[in-house]
């Protein structure tokens, strides 16, 4: 039979380094490239405006490349197996593709996916490229289970040798496109165009101003400025500019919201710093996996939660460690709209509601905040929010992220007794100021001795700088140095309460719970 191919866009929103799209346009009589609104593809399930905004700009981005092609990118509502039926009834599609999705949370649809197909009588190809290795080849070689730990990831990863190389570009010159008449896009919900965030009813009510664009030529173009970064630091002598030096109030530099929606290929941006590397140093490998360090703790959390469909939840959660937690609405409520009192957390935090994005040491502290470090509110209330304002938020590095700042899954050798301080982390990290002046102008007329901790302020202070705390600028809604003795204290009891330890993931060591906060070295004081 001729071939009619789909190729089903998901996470990998990207025409390069595509080797599921590359087979199903291959000797495709007939070619499709649908994306289906279902409520929870690309991490819609739970979605605030920034993320939603930045998943449609990544959609037009595709459409725009299909349409100079002469075809569209189909973007369809519904379920995907009732889809994919009535494309195979319909239009005689026979072939589908897809890059694999590994977490667990996406078994349930791809599982009924696979079963319709077969049932049906329909090819499905399945390509990894979301990830550096297959996930479940880690697993195998480690003997069926997920590495515990970083270091042993890397051990297994280097006996399964380097990542691939990305794929070529597709070429398009003898493809021909399907097209989808009026009475099959009324049957597939097509929409006429790539739907707002608007249309499919979300508003913004945060003040949403979005830092970074979705989609691949926009990926691609900052993944040039991002290099030219790397390149100085390597020809400087050092790694990791933006964890060596974190810079709060320079241009946006990371890739993550790129790569969480496959906008920009990881084994390229793998590939890519690592040729970067190369070239300065005549062909001589890095001398550890530092170069790419940051992309080594994405695989890591991926395979840590492609067979543990409770991953991002305590209960039934076997890495997690149950911590009895408060629940205090009001606290968490405080904490999500920036109104702690507490200047730089309040800074981070309006920063991710306005932008849908803010620094790992941004995240590190916030989490903490809520936690284990002052207000004892479960991560999985954290892990919610962020969700709901990070375009960069997926399933399974921010909950990985969150457990183990939480210390729900990697208290071993993340000092309970010790956590980061709202104040003195903020002043280490960024010591103008200037950073809070920039989110929380209600403070930003204070004398520089007082920005970090307005309370301190004397009255007539406050009055000239316009600002009284407890009016225009809440009080600490806890009290950092007594809350923390008592959360040490409650931690320490957990700890010792437990009969047998639990099989989570633990740091191999101290240098590597330091490679994973990506701290300063003038602040690891703060965690350890």
């Amino acid at each position: 039979m001729p071939k009619v191919s789909v190729h089903w866009f998901r996470h990998g929103l990207r025409i390069h380094d595509n080797p599921a799209l590359l087979e199903s346009i291959k000797d495709a009589e007939k070619f499709y490239a649908v994306f289906i609104h279902d409520g929870e593809t690309a991490g819609t399930k739970i979605t605030g405006y920034n993320r939603l905004y930045y998943l449609t700009e990544a959609l037009n981005d595709l459409d725009s490349h299909f349409r100079e092609l002469g075809s569209q990118l189909f973007v369809l509502k519904g379920e995907p197996t009732e889809i994919i039926k009535i494309l195979h009834k319909e239009a005689g599609i026979n072939c589908i593709t897809f890059e694999q999705d590994c977490e667990a949370i996406w078994n349930k649809r791809d599982n009924a996916v696979h079963h319709l197909c077969k049932e049906l009588g329909i090819e499905l190809v399945e390509r990894i490229s979301h990830t550096l290795w297959n996930p479940f080849e880690i697993i195998e070689s480690n003997g069926g289970q997920p590495p515990l730990t970083y270091e042993m990831f890397l051990q297994v990863a280097q006996a399964l040798g380097p990542p691939p190389r990305p794929c070529p570009n597709p070429e398009w010159d003898n493809i021909m496109f399907g097209e989808i008449s009026d009475e099959l896009a009324k049957k597939l919900k097509l929409y006429p165009h790539v739907p707002t965030p608007e249309e499919l009813g979300y508003t913004q009510d945060c003040g949403e101003s979005p830092v970074y664009v979705g989609g691949e030529h926009a990926a691609l173009a900052h993944l040039e400025d991002r290099l030219r970064v790397e390149e100085d630091a390597f020809e400087d002598g050092y790694i990791l500019p933006n964890q060596v030096n974190p810079d709060l109030l320079g241009p946006p530099m990371s890739m993550s919201g790129a790569l969480r929606f496959g906008c920009l290929s990881v084994r390229k941006f793998y590939w890519d710093i690592h040729n970067v590397y190369f070239k300065l140093y005549k062909g001589e490998p890095p001398p550890s996996h530092s170069l790419t360090a940051q992309l080594i703790w994405r695989e890591f959390f991926y395979c840590m939660s492609a067979n543990n469909p409770n991953y991002d939840q305590m209960k039934g959660n076997p890495i997690c460690i149950d911590i009895p937690w408060y629940t205090n609405e009001d606290h968490l409520t405080a904490w999500e709209e920036g109104q702690t009192g507490y200047p730089f957390i309040d800074a981070c935090m309006r920063q991710l509601r306005k932008e849908g994005w803010i620094h790992h040491v941004c995240r590190t502290a916030v989490a903490c905040f809520l936690t284990r470090g002052d207000l004892w509110i479960s991560w999985e209330s954290g892990l919610k929010v962020f969700y709901k304002y990070l375009i960069d938020a997926d399933w399974s590095v921010s909950a990985g992220n969150w457990m183990w700042v939480s210390s729900s899954a990697f208290e071993r050798q993340l000092d309970c007794s010790t956590c980061i301080c709202p104040v003195n982390y903020g002043r280490a990290i960024e010591p103008t100021g200037d950073y809070i002046r920039r989110y929380v102008p209600e403070v930003a007329r204070l004398p520089q001795e007082y920005i970090f901790e307005p309370w301190k302020a004397p009255l007539k202070v406050q009055e000239r700088a316009k600002c009284i705390i407890g009016q225009d600028y809440p009080q600490r809604i806890v009290i950092h140095e007594e809350v923390s003795r008592v959360n040490r204290k409650m931690m320490k009891d957990v700890s010792q309460r437990l009969k047998a330890v639990p099989p989570h993931c633990c740091p191999s060591s101290s240098e590597e719970t330091k490679t994973f906060l990506r701290l300063p070295k003038s602040c690891f004081h703060n965690v350890l």
